[in-house]
């Protein structure tokens, strides 16, 4: 990834340069003077859009996703339902610590066969998860890496699975009791990823159907059919 300038970002986020300005001036986007010139990082502003998207409301989480699609606008979304399949969902799942579930999912995303270094895959999410906690105040926890990690993936993967109980899951003793692991394939997809699984988690009843399924099957019939009823209802 590459710095952009005022231009270049004002492009890719569709504002105004002078809006760009403004923001960096004022601590809203993540930037720095170089030369006397803003310089912005793709990687803080694709973090700065994954913070955006974790703590948004629906309204906001459309707006986001709004810019992403005016950003890349050939892109063409799979299905959330299609990446987490039957086989990369476990109900109940056993595990009390974060390391435990981080380890658990992550063996969860690699029986898939799109993934095959589970441990990596764990180290580079626990990284991120000591970085910056990925858990919402809903219960659900987002995990993934900090970067795409391209080289143990033939695609890109979600897990998804649902403790009987809720356990702490950050240093703030955030409860938690539903975990999605996002593997993306690139960063592009990952943020497209994340804007629609937020989007999807703040339907209502969406997570207490997902707490009560009783099987992966079931749960993935939650899934396809909330992020269905969202398709539609563009």
């Amino acid at each position: 990834m590459e710095d952009l300038d005022v231009a270049q970002l004002a492009a890719y986020l569709h504002l105004l340069p002078d809006q760009v300005s403004k923001m960096a001036m004022r601590g809203r986007l993540p930037g720095r003077k170089v030369g006397g010139e803003w310089r912005f990082s793709e990687a803080e502003i694709h973090h700065w859009l994954e913070e955006q998207i974790g703590v948004s409301d629906r309204e906001e989480l459309e707006k986001v996703q709004d810019v992403l699609d005016r950003a890349d606008p050939q892109a063409v979304d799979r299905p959330i339902h299609e990446m987490c399949s039957i086989d990369s969902i476990e109900i109940p799942l056993n595990a009390r610590t974060r390391g435990s579930v981080i380890r658990s999912m992550c063996n969860l995303a690699g029986q898939t066969g799109l993934m095959w270094d589970a441990p990596a895959m764990a180290e580079a999410v626990a990284a991120r998860e000591q970085m910056h906690p990925t858990a919402l105040d809903c219960g659900v926890a987002l995990l993934h890496p900090r970067r795409p990690q391209t080289s143990i993936l033939a695609d890109s993967v979600i897990a998804l699975a649902v403790c009987p109980s809720s356990i702490p899951f950050s240093d703030q003793g955030q409860m938690t009791d539903i975990f999605f692991l996002i593997c993306s394939y690139d960063d592009t997809v990952h943020l497209r990823i994340l804007a629609k699984l937020s989007r999807m988690i703040s339907t209502d009843g969406m997570l207490d159907r997902i707490r009560a399924a009783g099987s992966p099957t079931e749960a993935w019939h939650v899934l396809k059919e909330v992020e269905e009823a969202i398709d539609e209802a563009e």
